[in-house]
């Protein structure tokens, strides 16, 4: 999994509440286990049409917005049904970052064992940072995990709250894999005793 540490980047305004893993990646796509390719339907059904064309007025398709790493959207981002393949959209399309008022739980941790920093800040601050989203591709802003901190693009900073072992996960790229990979040698070290104690087993 990839490191989170900082990022600078585009931030796409999405002023919807409730947005669901279904709008996130449409349940037709749901047929693949790999966690490259979804990025190409992300919000697909308010990306395009019915002909597969793209529908102008949606951020994403905006020339401003078309290389966005960061996303700025309304409560309960990611409710829904726990499909995992959200987070592997959101990735696959080049976001690694989502801030919004609250989050669905189960999506919420998916994102960090996909190497996505979702973040969780008052109303009022995701206001601001939304207005400041739709300054375009001009209004860069900045996440700093380590300082748990995030940067419009005018300079005002606003502090984040995040578990102190999903960061540590997050910016040491660990998913559930390599964390367990992390003990390999202990767990070696028990198997060959475990080996050597009952070798009927």
């Amino acid at each position: 999994m990839d490191k989170f540490t900082t990022l600078t980047g585009i931030a796409a305004p999405m002023p919807l509440v409730n947005i669901d893993t279904d709008m996130i990646i449409p349940k037709q796509f749901l047929k693949t286990i790999k966690r490259t390719g979804l990025g190409a339907n992300l919000f697909d059904e308010m990306r395009f049409d019915r002909q597969g064309n793209e529908i102008a007025d949606f951020v994403l398709n905006q020339d401003a917005y078309r290389s966005a790493e960061i996303i700025v959207a309304g409560e309960n981002f990611g409710c829904g049904s726990s499909r995992e393949h959200a987070p592997w959209a959101i990735k696959d399309f080049g976001v690694r970052c989502v801030i919004a008022p609250s989050f669905a739980d189960i999506f919420y941790n998916n994102c960090f064992k996909n190497g996505i920093l979702p973040i969780a800040l008052p109303k009022d601050v995701v206001d601001v940072l939304m207005k400041d989203a739709e300054k375009g591709a001009n209004a860069r802003m900045s996440i700093d995990l380590e300082a748990q901190t995030v940067t419009t693009s005018d300079g005002e900073v606003f502090s984040f709250e995040v578990d102190s072992f999903k960061k540590h996960c997050l910016m040491e790229g660990l998913d559930d894999i390599g964390l367990t990979m992390a003990k390999a040698d202990s767990i070696n070290t028990f198997e060959a005793q475990a080996a050597q104690a009952r070798p009927w087993v």
